[in-house]
């Protein structure tokens, strides 16, 4: 199995550079994307970057925070608010809370399924590090 460009950098949430200093973000070769030292930082860091959504931009909603993490001028939004709702069970405008930790695992491995089009980490790997931001 090939490795897609989210397991390579291990960001599995094809995180853009940005002047954010990540826990644990290396020098890599790929000159849009973040890369991490592990795919647990790559995952931990979708994690923070949705719940910093939630408390700074007040985002509420699946439609608002997907809208947000993959913005229509360069995704088809709507097929990814939809493919996360869909694997979160919840509908794309009725508030969610992320401090829940099985809904912040799902929407995490939702956005990893969306990015990578699989999700090649344990579901436990995946609800360890959700936990480790939630504390």
């Amino acid at each position: 199995m090939i490795p897609t460009r989210g397991e390579r950098n291990n960001n599995p949430g094809n995180i853009r550079i940005s002047k954010i200093k990540w826990r644990d973000e290396i020098a890599g070769t790929d000159t849009e994307f973040e890369t991490f030292e592990s795919p647990e930082d790559g995952i931990r860091a979708i994690a923070k970057i949705l719940l910093t959504y939630q408390k700074k931009y007040k985002l509420k909603t699946i439609q608002q925070l997907i809208c947000r993490w993959a913005p229509p001028i360069e995704n088809n939004t709507s097929a990814y608010v939809n493919a996360v709702c869909a694997d979160c069970y919840e509908m794309s405008n009725v508030p969610v809370d992320l401090h829940d930790p099985v809904l912040l695992t799902k929407m995490v491995t939702a956005i990893i399924r969306h990015e990578n089009g699989r999700v090649v980490y344990n579901g436990a790997l995946i609800e360890k590090c959700v936990r480790e931001v939630l504390s």
